[in-house]
């Protein structure tokens, strides 16, 4: 680390402090805390002259190490002090040298600092200051380890140090575990400044950090999860200089800015952007919060002060405000005590800077709320257990939108639903249930309800026919397993067993529920002839004590929920294993069963709503942007059934209040700027999006007036969880405009963005694109948490959510003159592809496609794709392909697994209410 001198605004090595004697003067001027240092009490000075910094706190909180420079010191020495009423200053280190970084080891004997004294007795040579403010990285620095023992002679001998590392470069900068005593140290060993981690002894190097640019002064949290650290990101000429530089053994560190992530240098998040430089943080003693020192706020950069924000870059808050530095805080390990460094006692003409120590008052901050701690409230508010998952047909959903209305409406936007209100409406299948008619009959006898239960994605109505075994329903040549050869299914009743067989390709979870997929179970057999199906468990038999094989317990029989908009085309019911166990050999013999069954569902319907509100600028250019996100999530046990298996939420507070916040917030900044707007922006907040981006095509299919002719839509889904500041910007392809105005908004934000991508993608975004508009989404990327109910508010980079809504607004406020020209993203495809053999570039509606007519949806077929080369159109319904009927998009995607690349079938679609047909030929898919 280093430390920043007020007065010729230089940082030394780690920071100073000077050889003091044990004896303190009496009769020095009491130190003084300002009436704004509310946080602060009871403050006192340890040393009075020199230079003292960096003093770090032993882990039993009896004392403290530091850096320092006498008077008639050439470079930095490595001391220790105790805090009683007669503190004793004892110097460490050897005198050989410079020395950095000086941190206790839990055990209160041990030492670990960097110095040079294998380079020689003398200082190295100070940088030269032609090249501007600039740190020197001396590659002499190596990390030791010294023994302090009571009562033992002081300073140490240079061979009485242990050396932990020995590679060629600057090593330096250490700080310790207070768990175990492992140290994370900054070193230019692989070509740039960067974390290390190694354990006590030195051994186990592991490298952290692999951003260009400076990454030190790393410190852990108490039980060392987490760590915080600066860092430089410079891109462009500021990286060609930071490069040539660093090949001069030289680093400026005027920008630095601070990071926060786990021990092992993941999920690493930016918490501060005060474009200044910022340094020396420290946890809060078991708290997500830190201090640190920093010249944010003067343009001069002289004014140092210590500064305390939370780690997902909320409540930003001054702690001192005195004239000159204040600086390098560490809290004592009970939170009590303050040690910091600080020249607010020194003398005019002089340079001193002094250790103080201060009692932390605790208290609320005094900073006023902004952008992140909005975005934060409004989430935490989203994504509370009161609005229950925020499933469709909740009450929790309702209020979710009843609230984003009366926001809007409290910024003066006006209602900009295709009727002119608020809100668009519109009916979401949420649950199913079993009618009155549904029966099972097999061979002759009934089959009481308890034994039996239709499936979500049953179709309804009266079958009867033999019933057929086909094994547990697999047609897989990868796996070597074919259940229906030899078997006539044409107009049979057939029965499959639930899950996948035991084999050796089928060892992954993954794996086993992709073989087990009731739904491509039955398309196949409806494929080959089936009139319904029938599914039971499998006889799995264990071995028992006696030697006699048992069936293992049977599974409970599957929920009955919404499952999809879409039927399968055919009955289809579950049973439990006793209802067919005397049939069973039978079957197996291939012995004609009777079976008649009658399958009713009641389908109900949720009423669910936009929220559309329009913002009028001040000079629009007459065509307005459209910026959404999506605010319905899974409900309750993780579906959108009213009567879930399960009632924990799901909370979506990245999936998607984090959008949601941001919506709210590019809202408000806009609306205090509407007089300079460019142009006209409506804002939509997004249902049924979990449904297949419902509420999003339901808009563009109601043709509000704005639409026609629009500038732009731009989409945030999933944007609270910034890491290591990098944005992914997806749709930039759409038009090649997107580039400059995308670059131009990051820079400006300071966020490292990733802009690449069709217009296509899994989010309301592709409504819009599919209708022919330039689109935008902005993600912050994927994460374990992804539809789990662990997806809640306190593991979102709130700050992050604030500058993702700086970007869009900015994109919205780009000059009148910025046209945009949409393009139509050109094969090789994506869409209908992924994880899938063969693909036709089609991109399917999921909202249930056209009324009376069961079939695929066309939102939109892909240039260059199979379907635009067979004819296929945005609008049409397909129906059919090759031998197979297409009843849904489950359908489709079963369609191509079984198709080849270059494969030509004839496919059918319904366009205008006739039946069309069209030679198709199958593309090669995209796997990922």
């Amino acid at each position: 680390m280093k430390l920043w001198t007020w007065s010729a605004v230089v940082m030394v090595s780690c920071a100073t402090a000077p050889e003091q004697k044990p004896e303190v003067p009496q009769a020095r001027p009491t130190a003084v805390v300002l009436a704004d240092e509310t946080h602060l009490s009871n403050l006192r000075q340890l040393t009075f002259d020199g230079e003292n910094a960096e003093a770090y706190w032993r882990f039993d909180g009896a004392g403290l190490s530091l850096q320092a420079r006498g008077v008639n010191d050439g470079c930095d020495r490595i001391q220790t002090i105790t805090t009683g009423a007669q503190p004793v200053l004892q110097q460490v280190s050897s005198g050989n040298g410079a020395t950095t970084c000086a941190h206790w080891f839990p055990n209160g004997t041990e030492l670990l600092y960097a110095s040079t004294h294998l380079g020689g007795a003398t200082c190295p040579p100070k940088p030269d200051m032609k090249l501007g403010y600039v740190w020197a990285l001396y590659d002499t620095y190596d990390i030791f380890k010294a023994t302090v023992t009571p009562g033992a002679p002081l300073p140490l001998k240079d061979a009485q140090l242990t050396r932990l590392t020995d590679t060629k470069g600057y090593d330096a900068e250490g700080t310790v575990c207070g768990k175990d005593g492992s140290i994370i140290f900054t070193s230019v060993r692989d070509g740039d400044l960067e974390l290390y981690r190694m354990d006590a002894d030195g051994k186990n190097v592991k490298r952290l950090t692999s951003t260009p640019g400076y990454d030190g002064g790393a410190f852990f949290n108490k039980d060392c999860s987490r760590i915080v650290w600066r860092a430089s990101r410079p891109k462009g000429k500021a990286l060609e200089e930071y490069q040539s530089l660093l090949a001069q053994g030289l680093v400026r560190p005027s920008k630095l800015e601070l990071f926060v992530a786990n021990a092992d240098g993941s999920d690493a998040r930016q918490v501060t952007y005060l474009n200044a430089a910022s340094f020396a943080p420290f946890w809060f003693p078991g708290r997500e919060r830190i201090l640190f020192s920093s010249n944010a706020g003067d343009p001069k950069g002289r004014e140092f002060d210590i500064w305390a924000v939370n780690a997902d870059g909320t409540d930003l808050e001054r702690i001192t405000f005195t004239k000159g530095f204040d600086g390098f805080p560490m809290f004592s390990p009970d939170g009590k005590t303050l040690a910091f460094s600080s020249n607010r006692m020194t003398a005019e003409g002089k340079n001193d800077t002094n250790l103080f120590l201060a009692t932390w008052v605790d208290g609320p901050s005094k900073s006023a709320p902004g952008a992140a701690e909005r975005a934060l409230d409004d989430v935490t508010w989203l994504a509370a257990t009161e609005r229950e998952g925020r499933g469709i047909g909740s009450a929790g959903l309702q209020a979710a939108g009843e609230w984003i209305e009366a926001r809007f409406k409290a910024l003066g936007l006006v209602g900009a639903a295709p009727d002119g209100s608020f809100r668009h409406t519109f009916d979401v299948p949420t649950k199913v249930t079993r009618g009155a008619k549904t029966s099972l009959r097999v061979a002759g006898k009934p089959v009481v309800e308890a034994d039996f239960t239709p499936l979500g994605f049953s179709a309804q109505g009266k079958v009867e026919g033999p019933l057929v075994l086909a094994g547990y329903g697999i047609e897989d040549a990868e796996l070597g397993i074919d259940d229906f050869k030899g078997l006539d299914l044409k107009n049979k009743v057939v029965l499959v067993r639930r899950f996948a067989p035991e084999h050796p390709k089928l060892n992954t979870p993954q794996a086993q529920r992709k073989a087990g997929d009731l739904r491509k179970k039955v398309f196949l057999a409806k494929a080959k002839g089936a009139k319904a199906v029938l599914v039971i468990d499998a006889p799995v038999l264990v071995a028992q004590p006696d030697g006699k094989a048992e069936p293992v317990m049977e599974a409970p029989l599957p929920g009955l929920r919404m499952e999809s908009l879409q039927d399968a085309g055919l009955p289809v019911i579950a049973v439990k294993r006793s209802v067919l166990a005397a049939l069973m050999a039978s079957l197996e013999k291939k012995q004609p069963v009777a079976v008649s069954l009658t399958v009713e569902l009641l389908i109900e319907k949720s009423s669910t709503f936009n929220v559309v509100a329009k913002l009028s600028a001040g000079a629009p250019s007459g065509k307005p942007a459209i910026v959404g996100a999506h605010y319905d999530h899974l409900g309750l046990g993780g579906t959108y059934s009213l009567a879930p298996e399960k009632s924990e939420p799901h909370h979506g507070a990245d999936d998607n209040a984090s959008g949601v916040a941001a919506l709210l917030e590019v809202a408000k900044e806009l609306s205090a700027t509407k007089a300079t707007l460019p142009r006209d922006v409506v804002f939509v907040a997004f249902s049924g999006e979990e449904s297949g981006v419902l509420g999003s095509s339901a808009l563009v299919a109601g043709k509000p007036a704005w639409l026609d002719g629009a500038w732009a839509m731009l989409n945030m889904d999933m944007v609270g969880r910034l890491r290591m500041n990098e944005l992914s910007v997806l749709g930039a392809e759409s038009a090649p405009e997107w580039k400059a105005v995308v670059e131009r908004a990051c820079e400006t934000s300071r966020l490292q963005c990733a802009a690449s991508g069709d217009g296509y993608g899994p989010s309301d975004h592709i409504s819009f694109y599919s209708a022919g508009l330039p689109v935008l989404h902005f993600f912050t990327g994927a994460h374990n948490d992804y539809h789990k109910p662990s997806d809640t508010p306190d593991k979102l980079n709130a700050i992050g959510i604030a500058k993702v809504s700086e970007v869009v607004s900015a994109i919205v406020s780009a000059s009148k003159d910025v046209t945009l020209t949409y393009a139509k993203f050109p094969a090789p495809v994506r869409g209908d592809s992924r994880s899938f053999n063969a693909s036709l570039g089609t991109v399917p509606n999921y909202g249930g496609g056209l009324p009376g007519v069961k079939g695929v949806l066309l939102d939109d077929v892909r240039a260059g794709g199979g379907a635009e080369k067979a004819g296929m159109r945005r609008g049409d319904v397909i129906v059919k392909l090759g031998k197979f009927d297409v009843g849904s998009v489950e359908d489709l995607m079963f369609v191509l697994m079984q198709a080849k690349p270059g494969e030509t079938v004839t496919g059918v679609v319904v366009r205008e209410g006739q039946r069309v047909e069209l030679e198709v030929t199958f593309q090669e898919g995209k796997r990922r």
